[in-house]
């Protein structure tokens, strides 16, 4: 469904995850992708609360490149129906993500945190033995 290691690595090359991403599978990257776009939307929103703006954005953009590499990488050949619902699904976390920065709206950021968090839960749910097929190219 997702696409090649190396473009796993070096997204969170890009993003600045400090994490040995050379050496895990590719369904364990796609994990990693989630937890730090989850990751970055907490700090957006502890930013919020404290009032720092330019942080928030900041957190916000980078969950924004980790969900929309996520996306791009969707392999809707192998993927289809599923892939075309995950992307739908990332484009509508995307999309409130900007709504969450522009008008500093919580609702937003939680809503998005909660789906990124049930995604990531059925992924990390693909039993081991089929999670070759799930990140196949």
């Amino acid at each position: 469904m997702y696409g090649s290691s190396r473009q796993y690595a070096e997204q969170y090359r890009k993003v600045g995850v400090a994490s040995s991403v050379t050496e895990a599978d590719p369904h364990k990257l796609v994990a990693l992708l989630f937890a730090g776009a989850c990751q970055r939307i907490r700090l957006a929103q502890a930013c919020l609360a404290q009032g720092d703006q330019a942080r928030k954005g900041k957190a916000i953009g980078e969950a924004c490149a980790i969900v929309g590499h996520l996306n791009g990488s969707l392999d809707h050949e192998a993927g289809g129906e599923i892939a075309s619902n995950l992307s739908s699904l990332y484009e509508y976390v995307m999309q409130r993500l900007t709504e969450a920065n522009l008008h500093n709206d919580e609702s937003a950021l939680a809503e998005s945190l909660q789906l990124l968090g049930e995604i990531d839960s059925a992924w990390n749910a693909i039993p081991q033995e089929q999670r070759g097929m799930a990140t196949a190219s």
